[in-house]
């Protein structure tokens, strides 16, 4: 059964996410002095403080863990529960020293699995600027790592919170030769596409996620199918695609057991030029949109621990009013 919603639901930029840049000195000082088997296990206890004191993300790591379950209860030994929540943030965590490592360049090729070897070369053949759609499932950072290494590739990430920030000047401190820019956009205005253009053009490449409400509401979304239930997305990927008039490329890295804990990553083609006509708009919107939940679905079904959405993703919070520090991660 489909899970009750309230309407005064908080919109995910009204949700504060824990982390600031001393706990992620300290993240990957452990790691540092402990290794990677030391760090898991003290993420534990770490994991176990937002279970027990950050109700609204406990709650809806719970009902997509429900979804996932509906969807496909032979992954699960058991109906998940506030144990798996435990797992579920936990597995956040350790993507928050993958985020450091992808940025450091401390990744081999041998971490990582390609679930289409052919695609990524083609795409780095390919001298075109992109647009990259990605989603906050998985690890973005290893996107950028991965395809950093075998090319020098301005990357250009596009992000909607401020607070964003603050991750990429860490790193950039680590690590100044990266050739990786963070925009900030609240929306996309006439000057923010002629720059982004201007950058297309120029063969960089856009990454940008498409799997958050915009701060607007729900007015530029379409309803998909995800996971069983109908859900919002934004159009803003692909009405951005369209003013770019470039390929458009969906992105996905994450770690799966199903490859011994290595890193999976996957590029597919959603299309080589972004086609929207004027009497078919929204259904054309919608084709795209559910193009890019299918992919993203078929993920998720393979790792749900690997899900950062936490917030209610199928009927989110159409207030925008955010108070000041109270501000999520977009990135």
């Amino acid at each position: 059964m489909p899970v009750a919603h309230s309407p005064t639901e908080q919109h995910w930029s009204q949700i504060r996410e824990g982390g600031t840049l001393a706990a992620m000195r300290l993240v990957f000082l452990i790691y540092r002095i402990g290794g990677r088997r030391v760090f898991s296990l003290i993420m534990y206890p770490v994991a176990l403080y937002f279970v027990l004191c950050r109700s609204a993300q406990r709650k809806a790591s719970l009902q997509f863990l429900l979804a996932h379950y509906r969807c496909r209860p032979e992954w699960w030994q058991s109906k998940p529960g506030y144990r798996h929540v435990l797992l579920h943030f936990k597995s956040f965590a350790e993507v928050i020293l993958d985020k450091m490592l992808g940025w450091l360049d401390e990744l081999s090729t041998d971490d990582f699995v390609l679930t289409s070897p052919e695609q990524i070369d083609a795409l780095h053949e390919d001298p075109r600027g992109q647009l990259i759609i990605g989603s906050h499932f998985g690890n973005l950072e290893f996107c950028r790592g991965f395809m950093h290494r075998y090319r020098s590739q301005v990357i250009n990430i596009l992000v909607y919170d401020k607070h964003a920030g603050n991750f990429v000047k860490m790193m950039q401190k680590e690590n100044d030769a990266s050739r990786l820019n963070v925009f900030q956009v609240d929306e996309f205005d006439v000057t923010t596409i002629m720059q982004l253009k201007d950058k297309v053009d120029a063969g960089e490449w856009v990454f940008i996620a498409g799997d958050r409400v915009p701060l607007s509401g729900l007015e530029r979304t379409v309803e998909v199918q995800f996971l069983g239930e109908q859900a919002p997305l934004p159009i803003g990927p692909y009405m951005l695609a369209k003013a770019l008039e470039c390929p458009v490329k969906l992105m996905f890295a994450y770690r799966s057991e199903a490859v011994d804990n290595k890193v999976l990553f996957d590029v597919s083609p959603l299309c080589d030029k972004l086609q929207i006509n004027r009497k078919t708009r929204q259904q054309d919107l919608q084709s795209y949109a559910q193009q890019f939940s299918t992919k993203l679905e078929e993920h998720c079904l393979n790792a749900p621990y690997q899900w950062f959405n936490f917030y209610d993703f199928w009927q989110p919070g159409t207030s925008v009013a955010t108070p000041a520090g109270n501000q999520q991660e977009a990135k």
